[in-house]
């Protein structure tokens, strides 16, 4: 039986060996150092190889995959063209306000997984099944490279496609290593070039020459770019390190030279960088390729790999002599640290900022990025703080000496100080400058200027106002913003969120359907088009929809119950329950799962059954509504009215007066025979709107009846 593999050993040959993948092997290797070219490297050597073929027998799955294909691979446009343009891709990278982090890498890493698997399945039923695809040195990989093969073992059959991670061995607690440990079998490989079967491996080291010179092990090393693991060169190199650095730094220059001339960015993040660094001139043209590779990143939203790069340019750079770089390197890094969640190392890296300079546009920006974390980020969040340093940075905007510098920073911080006031309540004055900023640039600035800032203000006031309930002037902004940049599908999930208020699923669906055909997989996006399909009794394709998303995240919470509810309601318990027992084996403390798999046995009638995990679901939450009232019809069915009622009077006082849950208290109290209060609950419940007015009259009546009234 197929299943994906985890080879692991020190050297190259025997993990080739191991997993079978030598020369005339059916496999595709693709190695994964992070030397090479930084994040998806190996990644893009799969897809080289697939994508001609894709193109020529599949051309309509791969413009379906376009975006994804070359989010985070630009390299690849020379095998299926360019991507599509958007405003943030055509902004100067000074006038970039709209960055991207580690979500919208992985909905890009989603979208690749999703095209390499349907390629398999299109390829296997034309007769050409895809090879096993082999990805080496996963020891060495960037973040991003270790998170896709985490999605991509996890998600593929390998009766389909099967994936052999190799590399040493390592102690890692990512998701990485977690998949592997679940859905892949373990394979220790030989020495050398022997597999631990004892099969012969493959002569792909250069040590198999023992009769190199030292120089000439030394020159195979950085050839290499720093990723053999040959013993013999790599202790070469390092005795070089040590007794001829001259050397060592020359043979670095001379190979950052050939690369360069046909290097793409990644190349440049990668082996390019890492030359750089280690030749003649660390801190002029190391420093250089350096914030070359981290304006690539910052642009694309590789956070890790930011973070690094970051960190590393920060070795490298006098903070006083070039304190500009320095602050480059600083506050990206640190603004990539909170994707990634090192929110505490983000504000050490502002605050070293704040301490070595008084330059004002560095407090400015400092300050806002301060601001952010608190208002944002930190839990809890302190809006009050934010607005302190947010003041600050709008304070200092308004006396910077260049008119143009003062102009444009102004109206850019008092966008970060209405986001401030909007999270403290402050709508109305969240909203003045926001639109105060609208009209200021828009009468200073040419309209090819700084568009991208300008629909981010636009795209603020529109959440604004729809947050304030004037959801017509939101839709017409929205309708601009869909025209002025329609490939950033957040405008047309947020007009569809607006219709689906209105009762036109109609056009959210429609809205729904273009951002789902423009947009990379974002599992929110597709959570969302499922709820209004089953609103539109698209069942069909509502499931569709929810199984999507937990196929890529199969422990999205709001997903795993909005599936179960509909299965519920169709009646499909069996499945309802193998889906949420599924959920309750990656989240077995969520009191959200234990309340649906007590609902769904409340609904066979197994009451026993149902108050045992409603019980437990209270046990974590008692302050969960839906809980409390599954648990009082449960009671009630169990013939235990006052425990009913009492439930019921618990939700009523977190949910506020609803007319079904005082409809069943009452029917709770007429059980218990407090026909006063029950007739109470039914009279306050048929003076509220959305009452069930029939059903209502009809156990009024009968409690009158039973009363003797």
């Amino acid at each position: 039986m197929a299943a994906h593999r985890r080879i692991v050993g020190a050297g190259w040959a025997g993990r080739i060996a191991a997993c079978g993948a030598g020369e005339g092997g059916a496999a595709l290797v693709a190695r994964c150092h992070q030397r090479l070219r930084g994040p998806y490297t190996g990644v893009d050597t799969v897809l080289s190889a697939v994508l001609p073929r894709a193109r020529q027998a599949y051309p309509e799955l791969v413009e379906r995959h376009r975006v994804e294909l070359l989010y985070g691979m630009p390299e690849l446009e020379e095998l299926i063209g360019a991507a599509p343009a958007t405003l943030a891709s055509q902004s100067p990278f000074k006038q970039r306000t709209r960055f991207f982090g580690s979500g919208m890498i992985r909905c890009m890493s989603q979208g690749v997984v999703t095209f390499l698997l349907e390629y398999a399945r299109r390829a296997r039923e034309a007769g050409e099944p895809m090879p096993e695809l082999v990805f080496d040195e996963v020891h060495e990989a960037e973040a991003t490279t270790r998170e896709f093969l985490a999605l991509l073992v996890r998600r593929a059959d390998p009766a389909l496609l099967r994936v052999t991670v190799a590399g040493a061995a390592e102690e890692r607690d990512d998701e990485l290593a977690a998949v592997l440990a679940a859905h892949a079998r373990t394979v220790q490989a030989g020495e050398g070039g022997e597999a631990a079967d004892g099969t012969e491996g493959v002569d792909g080291a250069e040590g198999a020459h023992p009769d190199r010179t030292a120089d000439a092990l030394v020159a195979a090393y950085v050839r290499a770019d720093g990723t053999a693991d040959d013993p013999a060169e790599v202790a070469a190199y390092q005795a070089a390190l040590r007794d001829r650095p001259e050397l060592v730094r020359r043979l670095h220059d001379e190979r950052a030279a050939e690369l360069e001339p046909g290097a793409g960015p990644r190349t440049v993040v990668g082996a390019v960088a890492y030359h750089r660094e280690r030749g003649g001139d660390p801190g002029g043209a190391g420093r250089a390729t350096l914030l070359e590779a981290l304006v690539f990143c910052v642009n694309t939203g590789f956070s890790a790999a930011v973070v690094d790069l970051g960190r590393r340019g920060r070795a490298l750079t006098d903070p006083v002599e070039d304190w500009r770089d320095y602050w480059e390197f600083t506050q990206q890094a640190a603004s990539a640290c909170i994707p990634i969640g090192l929110l505490d190392e983000s504000l050490a890296l502002y605050e070293d900022l704040l301490q070595r300079y008084t330059e004002p546009k560095v407090h400015m920006m400092t300050s806002y990025a301060v601001a952010m974390l608190h208002t944002r980020f930190f839990r809890p969040r302190d809006h009050d703080l934010a607005l302190r340093w947010q003041n600050n940075a709008v304070a200092i905007a308004g006396v910077l000496p260049d008119a143009e510098e003062r102009r444009t920073f102004s109206v850019f911080h008092r966008n970060g100080l209405a986001l401030v006031e909007m999270h403290r309540g402050n709508f109305d004055r969240s909203l003045r400058l926001i639109e105060d900023g609208i009209a200021w640039l828009d009468s200073e600035l040419d309209a090819s200027e700084w568009q991208l800032h300008r629909s981010q203000l636009l795209y603020n006031r529109a959440r604004l106002l729809a947050a304030m309930g004037r959801t017509d002037e939101a839709f017409a902004d929205y309708s601009t913003l869909v025209d002025l940049d329609p490939y950033y599908t957040d405008y047309l999930s947020e007009r569809a969120r607006i219709s689906r208020d209105r009762g036109d699923l109609d056009a959210a669906l429609a809205d729904y359907d273009r951002a789902v055909e423009l947009a990379p997989p974002f599992p929110e996006l597709f959570y969302n088009r499922g709820t209004a399909r089953a609103d539109a009794d698209d069942v069909e394709g509502a499931l569709a929809d929810f199984g999507y998303v937990l196929e890529m995240e199969p422990d999205d919470l709001d997903t795993l119950l909005a599936r179960a509810e509909l299965l519920v309601e169709l009646g499909e318990l069996d499945e309802a329950e193998r889906g949420v027992t599924a959920g309750l084996e990656l989240r077995k403390d969520e009191p959200r799962l234990l309340c649906m798999q007590g609902t769904i046995q409340l609904q066979r009638g197994s009451l026993s059954a149902a108050l045992t995990h409603l019980d437990a679901a209270l046990a974590l939450d008692p302050r969960y509504p839906a809980a409390l009232i599954n648990r009082a019809v449960t009671h009630y069915r169990q013939e235990r009215p006052a425990a009913a009622v009492a439930d019921l009077t618990a939700a009523l006082g977190l949910v506020g007066e609803d007319p079904d849950l005082l409809l069943n208290r009452g029917i709770a109290y007429a059980a218990q025979g407090v026909t006063e209060l029950a007739l109470a609950d039914f009279d306050r419940a048929l003076e509220l709107p959305g009452a069930d007015l029939d059903e209502l009259h009809r156990h009024r009546e009968m409690c009158l009846l039973g009363a003797g009234g």
